[in-house]
């Protein structure tokens, strides 16, 4: 790959400094020497769990989101804590929001959402042979869970009911590799 579009970072500032994200705004050099600004978003990464049951269904999430005043339908997910293995924080969330565990662990990808303005990137992981448990929600996590078939849920990313990016993502990971034309791992 050439380097020819690359963009060279001058100097910046944090322009905002959140519990959650941080807000900077560099100073950079255009691949044709001219200077512009990029402001961006620092995220500390995130997992994203495809629970399968053994019949093939899987373990979905309905919950509020505040940005878009909506409830989202989503697989469940979580952020990475400093120092933190991701998949020691897919185990945890999963957990925790759901109550299940999962014996078998399999990475499936990495996904970069918002290229154009965050360095957030999510780790999917498919977890199997999973046993339900008591969920253990985070103060102020409100959230429902119910299980779908993965037919169902391509006809719900079809139908625009479901819209988040990391579900669909999975949803067409599912459908590969329950067909047996992609892995995990």
């Amino acid at each position: 790959m050439s380097d020819r579009l690359s963009e060279t970072r001058i100097d910046g500032a944090l322009a905002y400094d959140g519990h959650f994200l941080k807000v900077n705004r560099d100073r950079v050099r255009l691949p044709d020497g001219a200077e512009t600004h990029r402001e961006y978003i620092r995220h500390p990464g995130a997992v994203v769990i495809l629970p399968l049951f053994d019949d093939g269904s899987v373990l979905l999430e309905r919950q509020f989101r505040y940005p878009n005043a909506r409830i989202f339908t989503e697989f469940p997910a979580g952020k990475i804590d400093p120092g933190e293995d991701p998949l020691a924080c897919a185990k945890r969330e999963l957990e925790e929001e759901t109550g299940y565990t999962a014996s078998r662990w399999d990475f499936v990808c990495t996904i970069h959402n918002a290229i154009a303005y965050s360095d957030e990137h999510l780790d999917l992981y498919l977890a199997r042979d999973l046993r339900a448990g008591v969920a253990r929600l985070d103060e102020g996590e409100f959230l429902e869970t119910y299980t779908v078939t993965v037919p169902a849920l391509l006809e719900m990313v079809k139908r625009g009911e479901v819209s988040d990016v990391k579900t669909i993502i999975g949803a067409f990971w599912l459908e590969k590799i329950l067909a047996g034309t992609w892995q995990a791992g």
